[in-house]
């Protein structure tokens, strides 16, 4: 009897299971949506790239763009370990 009962167990599972699993996720997902409740939707949600830009921009504002350190009163511009690599040391 037994495997007569474990055979059609096996031949029929998906057909058992499918709905069975289909039942318990709606339940579940209605039960979580009466635990939270209804989402409240704050008013607007900014993205990272737009964060990003409010703060540089509140960044430049506070800085006079006239005011930069030339290239010629910058000594170094490229790391030293690539371009002077074979020059002589500076005394």
């Amino acid at each position: 009897m037994w495997p007569l009962v474990w055979t059609a167990m096996r031949t029929y599972a998906p057909y058992v299971t499918f709905p069975v699993a289909v039942v318990v996720g709606a339940v579940g997902y209605q039960l979580e949506w009466f635990i939270r409740g209804t989402p409240s939707t704050p008013g607007e949600e900014r993205g990272i790239a737009e964060q990003r830009e409010d703060r540089k921009l509140e960044e430049l504002t506070g800085r006079d763009s006239t005011q930069f350190t030339s290239l010629k009163d910058k000594l170094e511009f490229a790391p030293r370990a690539v371009l002077e690599r074979n020059r002589p040391e500076k005394s």
